[in-house]
């Protein structure tokens, strides 16, 4: 964030700030009471404090990427645990070989965790494709006059990595939107540094996903990728924002986990939400679609 503050009549709050550390020890000055409350951070994490600190999650990152001019953005969401596929086939490997060494064969828990290595395994496939997504997305971006599309993730690892490492493997800024998990969340190496976010609140997080949303590409994944999917499907339906392309990555990955067919004969949703979102197989046709959208055609 830049420290440039406009110069006026007042002295900055950082002037203030390095004034009020002069001082005298005495009881009154080193009392906790005494400190600048924008300095106190104790103050800060009070509950009572709670809609500052939302206020605040939500300021920073605001004015970090306006400061980055950055305008547009292409949501890739996605599995943290779906790895590349070098990795992927190793680990496969390691689990049979360990299943193949027990003495009495593969025990239940054994064979149900082979099964799902080989799953994973299989859809390393996916790690290939959100890169050479946000690859293609970067470079078109890169070399357009019309537009800036920069590739924004939760910016974790799997499918989260990968699509900031397209970016990243063609020099193209990317942007991580981190949350503090007690597992599984830590920024990958390929984040822009400067645009690697950390959030508390998920709400705050899901607002900066879309606040330059211009299209979302949703990749296999668990609980937070089809939480997020749902908040956008949602947004989008009740028009609480403009409708945006959203691309399920994998038709048959989707369609086994979510029978939005079901839905419609239910009454839950209408036939025409099921215009809301489409399905693709390809870096290539989701870029296709993505382009030709944002172009008006």
């Amino acid at each position: 964030m830049s420290n440039k503050e406009k110069k006026g009549a007042f002295p900055s709050a950082s002037d203030y700030a390095q004034a009020a550390e002069v001082f005298i020890p005495t009881p009154q000055t080193l009392s906790p009471s005494y400190r600048l409350a924008y300095r106190d951070t104790d103050f800060l994490l009070r509950d009572d404090l709670r809609s500052v600190r939302l206020q605040l999650e939500l300021l920073k990152p605001e004015l970090i990427l306006k400061e980055h001019n950055i305008e547009s953005t292409i949501i890739v969401f996605g599995s943290s645990r779906l790895i590349e596929p070098e990795v992927a086939h190793k680990q496969l490997a390691e689990t049979e070989e360990a299943a193949s060494g027990e003495k009495d064969g593969t025990n239940g828990l054994q064979a149900q965790k082979l099964k799902i290595m080989r799953t994973i395994a299989a859809n390393s496939m996916y790690y290939e494709e959100a890169r050479r997504l946000s690859s293609i997305i970067s470079q078109a971006s890169k070399a357009s006059r019309d537009f800036k599309f920069v590739v924004v993730t939760g910016g974790g690892p799997g499918i989260m990595e990968a699509a900031n490492r397209g970016a990243y493997d063609v020099g193209a800024e990317n942007i991580g939107l981190n949350i503090v998990l007690p597992f599984e969340q830590k920024p990958n190496k390929y984040i822009t540094p400067e645009l690697c976010f950390q959030f508390h609140y998920f709400a705050i997080r899901k607002m900066h996903f879309l606040m330059r949303a211009k299209a979302l590409v949703a990749f296999p994944g668990g609980f937070g990728t089809l939480d997020e999917l749902f908040e956008t499907l949602t947004l989008i339906q009740t028009r609480k924002i403009k409708p945006i392309p959203v691309l399920l990555f994998g038709s048959k990955f989707w369609n086994r986990i979510i029978n939005f067919d079901a839905m419609v004969e239910e009454g839950t949703i209408s036939p025409e939400d099921m215009e809301l979102f489409q399905y693709v197989e390809t870096a290539e046709e989701a870029w296709e679609i993505i382009s030709k959208k944002l172009n008006g055609s």
